[in-house]
């Protein structure tokens, strides 16, 4: 099972730079348009930017920290300029999704070229554990006691 977009509230870009220094960037506000796509709004992510234009292939690791799973996304990313065409409509997506309280200065756009689940240790370490028993061991653990179900 993929960690679905309405169940995960923040992800983290991975970039590297041409001498391969690694940098990982939290992101809040992304889409996930198709399997094989993401789009992110770059708010103030210059180290981001700067990585990219240098060194395309990335990694997206997108985690419901409820269900304790995700995903990770290897591919490669391109930015999206404010100057080029299909950035008005892009930004007034995110616009939408931020209630226009972030200044959108790029997309960053990663075709996702490999697929790889991740899951928490308990998956593997307590096998007959269910999904339900882990979301209620998360909660537990990151004290939250009202979470509006989807």
């Amino acid at each position: 099972m993929s960690a679905e977009p309405d169940h995960v509230v923040l992800c983290w870009l991975a970039t590297a730079d041409a001498a391969g220094q690694p940098n990982v960037s939290p992101k809040e506000v992304f889409l996930r348009p198709a399997p094989d796509e993401v789009l992110i709004a770059e708010i103030a992510s210059a180290r981001s930017l700067a990585n990219i234009r240098e060194n395309p292939r990335v990694c997206v690791s997108m985690i419901d920290i409820f269900r304790q799973r995700g995903e990770k996304l290897e591919g490669l990313a391109s930015l999206i300029a404010p100057e080029e065409a299909e950035f008005a409509g892009l930004s007034a997506r995110f616009a939408r999704l931020t209630q226009g309280q972030y200044p959108i200065r790029h997309v960053i756009r990663v075709r996702v070229g490999q697929v790889a689940p991740i899951r928490a240790p308990g998956w593997h370490l307590f096998p007959d554990k269910t999904e339900a028993d882990m979301r209620r061991e998360a909660l537990a653990t990151y004290r939250v006691t009202d979470l509006p179900r989807k």
